[in-house]
């Protein structure tokens, strides 16, 4: 019996948070794969702000998604058949899979993917979160982009998602003094209580600011920045001469359509050095992985997932990232592990 393949192909470019009506979810049999191809049953998809970033006809890293084509995303699946000498069916398989239940991949795209252990040592879930590109993202940006020394202070914003949550853990592991800025008393609590910050932010209550000022007595040394606007500029306010900002996000833009401040005067006043980087500047992962893994299965990260079900789901579960409702790594379960 063929498999069917649903895939959930843009039909229009959202405007503010995503709608279901923004996309087609049509269905098609599976072809029989050609020598050098491999079937791969998507398990997992990543939820990324990238994603919004994608659907939108704007200048960006990487082609807009086309009207029509399947939504282009990170996931994590296994071989089920394989005419491929470099896959074996049970592999599993990280990259960009796309919204749809199976990807077809050839020989010629190998560089595009990256191959895992049948049997990882830690949850399949984990390997797109804190030992995935969102670890690997916090990871480089301490370590490479901004790296934080012990006893200076480190900012990070999301703190409570899935890059921030483990750039703050790294950076207690590297001995900085760190402060997380999330929204609402409950996720703030987790990044003390669970997390091991030494201080953490709301940004949702009216005395934010004061709050930070309260943290950050000696300043910030680090800033590891997922959200822009009011709070990037907050946080600017308070580095000390010569700080560095790590830029990996500008969240609090992709739904709302502003563009961000153009007054980049703290930037001179305050000599800062702010470096933009992508987890896909860097091909050769394998010693961060290595290491996140070791940290988790240590407990010496702690990796938490927020998972929803349902591909015909996903760009509802999308906007939790806008709406800050999720925790940790946000992802959509496809299938059942196979």
């Amino acid at each position: 019996m063929s498999r069917i393949n649903r895939q959930l192909r843009l039909k229009s470019r959202p405007e503010g948070l995503v709608k279901r009506e923004d996309f087609d979810l049509q269905e098609y049999p599976v072809a029989e794969l050609k020598d050098g191809e491999v079937l791969v049953r998507v398990l997992y998809l990543s939820m990324d702000p990238t994603n919004r970033v994608w659907m939108s006809d704007i200048p960006q890293y990487m082609p807009p998604v086309a009207i029509g084509e399947v939504m282009r995303g990170l996931g994590l699946g296994r071989v089920v058949m394989s005419k491929s000498a470099n896959y074996a069916e049970g592999d599993l398989v990280q990259g960009l899979l796309g919204w749809q239940d199976y990807a077809v991949i050839d020989d010629s795209h190998l560089k595009d993917y990256v191959k895992l252990p049948p049997r990882p040592p830690v949850p399949l879930p984990t390997l797109l979160g804190a030992c995935g590109f969102s670890g690997i993202t916090a990871y480089y940006g301490l370590t490479e982009i901004a790296p934080v020394q012990p006893g200076e202070t480190l900012v990070v914003s999301a703190a409570a998602g899935s890059v921030g949550s483990i750039v703050g853990q790294i950076g207690k592991l590297r001995g900085a003094r760190v402060v997380g800025i999330a929204g609402g008393p409950e996720k703030c609590r987790y990044l003390i209580d669970e997390l091991g910050f030494d201080a953490a932010v709301d940004y949702k209550a009216e005395d934010w600011k004061k709050a930070l000022a309260d943290a950050t007595p000696d300043g910030v040394h680090v800033n590891f920045e997922n959200v822009g606007g009011p709070v990037m500029r907050a946080v600017l306010s308070r580095m000390v001469n010569g700080g560095r900002v790590a830029l990996c996000g500008l969240i609090a833009n992709y739904t709302s359509g502003a563009r961000p401040s153009d007054d980049y005067s703290v930037i001179i006043v305050k000599r800062l050095t702010v470096r933009g980087f992508l987890a896909f500047d860097y091909r050769d992962t394998q010693k961060a992985v290595q290491e996140l893994i070791g940290w988790v299965l240590k407990g010496r990260i702690k990796a938490e997932e927020t998972i929803e079900d349902g591909l015909e789901n996903a760009p509802l579960v999308l906007n939790q990232l806008f709406e800050g409702s999720n925790r940790g790594k946000l992802l959509l379960r496809v299938s059942d592990e196979v």
